[in-house]
């Protein structure tokens, strides 16, 4: 589904990603692991329009998307969640989700049809009993769930999350592991960007692991997180000896 191919991208002269290559099955939940500043956020703002490669290409359903805007790569079936939620404070949670569905890349043409449709997500992320609440006064977790609202509202068909789950606390992660299983049950690919290995463990099929930009280890998560090269980025030589 998803295809990136030697993408490079730097920032003042530093190396941001560095040839960077890796593939995204359809219907598969792919998690992003690695040290800050590894380039997670980037290959993000790179595949959705928000930041352009120096070089490489990425491709999208066999499509070439590389340099597209990104309400162009969105309305192709690409959403994203940011690590600084930021929704519109002063509507409600259900016309944030509204703005999704009607601007989104298979918008709602009528707004009874589209203010039913953003309910139904939100119903999804169990935030139905605060629609009509003004997103200025939600907790963080629940601007959390509010930006996934109106990321799948849009009808990705690819859905990038990251760091979702940063701030949730242990009784509330696996609720949010089934939220994702949920949602690639209903037919969207999901690539998770995270911190917490716990989540990883729990919901993905394969995780891939960026050190300083480039593809440091990939494969199912028991084996990269025994990898030494992944112990050494994350902790150190001496814990990768060890």
């Amino acid at each position: 589904m998803l295809d990136l191919i030697d993408v490079g991208k730097s920032f003042d002269g530093l190396r941001a990603l560095d040839g960077l290559s890796f593939t995204v099955a359809a219907g598969e939940i792919l998690g992003m692991i690695g040290p800050n500043g590894s380039g997670k956020s980037t290959a993000f703002n790179v595949i959705t329009g928000t930041v352009q490669c120096d070089d490489g290409r990425v491709i999208f359903e066999g499509v070439d998307i590389t340099g597209l805007p990104p309400h162009r790569i969105s309305h192709k079936g690409i959403a994203r969640t940011f690590q600084v939620v930021k929704p519109f404070p002063h509507l409600t949670a259900l016309e944030n989700v509204l703005a999704g569905r009607l601007f989104g890349g298979k918008g709602a043409k009528r707004n009874a049809r589209a203010s039913a449709e953003a309910l139904d997500v939100l119903e999804q992320v169990g935030l139905a009993d605060k629609a009509e609440t003004k997103a200025e006064s939600f907790t963080i977790v629940e601007r959390k769930w509010l930006e996934v609202a109106r990321a799948l509202a849009t009808r990705p068909k690819l859905l990038l999350l990251d760091e979702f789950m940063a701030g949730l606390t242990v009784r509330e992660i696996p609720h949010a592991i089934d939220l994702v299983r949920s949602i690639r049950e209903s037919g969207v690919t999901i690539v998770i960007v995270e911190h917490v290995i716990k989540a990883i463990t729990g919901a993905c099929d394969r995780v891939i692991v960026l050190d300083a930009g480039r593809k440091l280890a990939e494969g199912p998560i028991a084996q990269v997180v025994n990898d030494p090269q992944v112990i050494k980025a994350y902790l150190g030589a001496s814990h990768a000896r060890g």
